[in-house]
């Protein structure tokens, strides 16, 4: 168990580094609108390995994102909440990790789409929350006038997390298409199952 245990330690980390390298590629539209590139691999590695690994792989991402400089920070808190919490719960993806496993297993494509969307969804929408308190706390200052501050967050992060999730969900379904062993764990005790697919 603990060699299993360190692999997917390993693993997490290794998602967590790809993630930072692809929040790196610009794709900002204007000062408020982005796609997060980085959730395609945290999502995928949530499903692969389940929640509290998704958790601490999403953790490990926002501290990446201090380190490599690439934040916005305002004060210690919404520092916190930004990259610390917000990344962190990506990893709600995992809550999913089950019923797309089984259902790649079962041979049940349609199935494997719907939980994968499902997972994409839950997890952007947790992680954007997160954004959307903070932007909301911290960044409604910079609301444009007449615009309330609740507006002015749902809508700078509402945007990014729709395109972030229809681009997430685009790219799993086609890697659940061509390569569904990455969904699933390649622990021995899966081994023989993984190889039949």
């Amino acid at each position: 168990m603990g060699s299993i245990s360190l692999r997917v330690w390993i693993e997490g980390t290794i998602v967590a580094a790809i993630a930072i390298v692809l929040s790196i590629i610009p794709t900002n539209i204007g000062t408020g609108f982005t796609i997060s590139l980085g959730m395609i691999p945290l999502v995928l590695y949530s499903l692969r390995r389940g929640t509290i690994a998704g958790l601490a792989a999403g953790f490990l991402w926002g501290i990446l994102h201090y380190l490599t400089g690439n934040v916005a920070i305002l004060s210690l808190v919404q520092g916190f909440v930004d990259y610390f919490v917000a990344f962190m719960f990506v990893g709600m993806a995992g809550l999913f990790a089950k019923p797309v496993q089984a259902t790649i297993k079962n041979n049940q494509p349609i199935k494997a789409v719907y939980f994968i969307a499902l997972a994409a969804l839950v997890g952007t929408i947790a992680r954007f929350f997160w954004h959307f308190v903070a932007g909301y706390y911290f960044w409604g200052s910079y609301a444009p006038e007449g615009m309330s501050p609740v507006w002015y967050s749902f809508i700078a992060n509402g945007s990014s997390a729709l395109a972030t999730m229809i681009v997430t969900v685009m790219v799993l379904i086609l890697l659940n298409k061509t390569s569904p062993n990455l969904f699933l764990p390649r622990d021995k005790k899966n081994e023989f199952k993984t190889k039949k697919l």
